[in-house]
């Protein structure tokens, strides 16, 4: 993954967390902190880095709020996917809990995959005040990227550092595992071949039992018929 921190670009960033807000099932945190430690290696600025994180965050909140805000209800019957990641019953319960806690949901939701998109979606089908929202999403979505990103940034070398170790981990790990695949398959190969060994050995061994007895049988006594002359 972060083999590929000189390829990451700001709309690149943005694109991914847009994304995430509608529904693909990646965290929101892992482009933050691939950003932060763009950031901190000079692959990117720092600032246009963060603020790249902060629009792609608010965009894909925005767009799940706007979907709901604008086509209700009939939007979960008409496109199958949405209705995927909101059914009737889990549509219930968030109202319950935004009706409840609001800010409280709209800022756990960012931390848990699969849940996010149908809190903001309902958000948009309750007819949540825009502005309260933007509010809201706001302040929410600053504080987690703006903690995600800087402890990305601060300790963006451990975190190369950490993830080469377990890069080098998951090598010899899958050296191992081919290691261990190949020895079954050997191992089966041989058990195969020893059976089909054993089966021919005992096929010869009664085909010269039967050989043997064959030839062990006396003869049969012929019969002959002598003419009597009367």
């Amino acid at each position: 993954m972060f083999n590929l921190l000189g390829h990451v670009t700001y709309l690149g960033i943005v694109l991914v967390l847009v994304l995430t807000g509608a529904g693909v099932p990646i965290p929101e945190e892992v482009p933050v902190i691939i950003a932060g430690v763009a950031a901190k290696t000079g692959t990117l600025f720092l600032w246009p880095a963060y603020a790249a994180c902060l629009i792609g965050a608010l965009l894909g909140d925005c767009l799940m709020f706007a979907i709901g805000y604008h086509f209700g209800r009939g939007v979960l019957l008409e496109h199958r996917i949405l209705a995927r990641h909101l059914t009737a019953e889990r549509e219930r319960q968030i109202e319950e809990m935004i009706s409840s806690h609001g800010f409280k949901v709209l800022f756990v939701s960012r931390f848990l995959v699969g849940f996010r998109t149908p809190v903001f979606l309902t958000a948009g089908i309750l007819r949540m005040p825009v502005r309260k929202f933007l509010l809201y999403d706001g302040l929410s979505a600053t504080v987690v990227v703006s903690v995600f990103f800087a402890l990305a940034y601060h300790y963006g070398e451990r975190i190369q550092d950490l993830w080469k170790y377990v890069r080098g981990a998951e090598y010899a790990l899958s050296g191992t595992v081919t290691l261990c695949i190949a020895g079954v398959v050997l191992w089966y190969i041989m058990r195969v071949r020893r059976r089909r060994a054993r089966l021919a050995l005992r096929r010869s061994q009664r085909s010269a039992r039967l050989s043997r007895a064959a030839n062990s049988q006396p003869p049969a006594k012929s019969l002959k018929t002598t003419d009597t002359v009367s």
